[in-house]
C-alpha cells in the first residue's frame, strides 16, 4: 500500500487504514516515536508488525487534487512518523533501527523519546472509519468577519474559501475594488455583524 500513490482513494482505503493500526491486549504506558523514510509508513508498519511490535499510524482524510480531479484520500496525520508501543518485554528498542522502512528513532541522546498513552488514546477516540475527524471550523463561506492581521487590522471581509491547511481566502473592499486575500484563521478576530 504506497502512501504516496494515488490508489488510496478506492473503497478498501478504510480497511487498509484499520489494518495499519496495531492492537494490543493491554494498554502500554508509553509509545516510542519512529521516523520513517518518505512515504514508507505502510512498509514500516508491516515490518514492525511482523516483529510483533504494537504500532499505530493515525490517518486523516484529505481532499487531493490531481490532473483536474478532486477525490478523498487517507493520508498519515504525521507524515513520515509512526508510534510503537513500549509494551514489548525485555526486548531492546534497537531492532527498530534495522526495520525496513524505518529511518530512525526520535530520541534525546541515547534514550528514545516517548509519548504518553493518553495522547495516543485521544487520537484513537477521534477516529471514524480509520481516519481521524478534523475539529469543526468556526467559520463558514459567506460569513463576514473582522480581521486582526497587522496590515488589515479592523477591516471587514467576506470569507470566500477555506482550505485544509487552516488558511482562509477573504474578499476585501479596497480602493472601491474587491480584492482576494489569503489569511490564516488566527488572523480573523471576530464575526462581523
Amino acid at each position: 500500500m504506497p502512501m504516496s500513490g494515488l490508489s488510496l482513494h478506492d473503497e478498501s482505503t478504510a480497511e487498509r487504514a484499520r489494518a495499519a493500526i496495531g492492537t494490543s491486549t493491554s494498554a502500554p504506558s508509553d509509545w516510542i516515536v519512529v521516523s520513517c523514510h518518505a512515504h514508507k509508513e505502510s512498509v514500516a508498519l508491516d515490518n514492525l508488525r511482523r516483529q510483533d511490535f504494537t504500532c499505530y499510524c493515525p490517518m486523516l482524510r484529505r481532499q487531493v487534487r490531481h490532473a483536474r480531479r478532486t477525490y478523498s484520500a487517507i493520508r498519515p496525520l504525521f507524515p513520515s512518523y509512526v508510534f510503537v508501543a513500549t509494551d514489548f518485554d525485555r526486548r531492546s528498542w534497537r531492532p527498530l533501527l534495522s526495520t525496513r522502512g524505518v529511518r530512525s528513532v526520535v530520541s534525546c541522546g541515547e534514550t528514545p523519546s516517548t509519548l504518553k498513552n493518553a495522547f495516543i488514546e485521544s487520537l484513537r477516540a477521534r477516529e471514524v472509519d480509520g481516519a481521524i475527524l478534523r475539529p469543526a471550523i468556526p467559520y463558514s463561506v459567506g460569513q463576514r468577519v473582522r480581521l486582526n492581521q497587522a496590515a488589515f487590522d479592523g477591516l471587514v471581509a467576506t470569507i470566500i474559501d477555506i482550505d485544509e491547511k487552516d488558511r482562509v481566502v477573504v474578499l476585501l473592499e479596497l480602493l472601491s475594488r474587491p480584492v482576494r486575500v489569503n489569511v490564516k484563521s488566527t488572523d480573523i478576530g471576530e464575526i462581523a455583524e
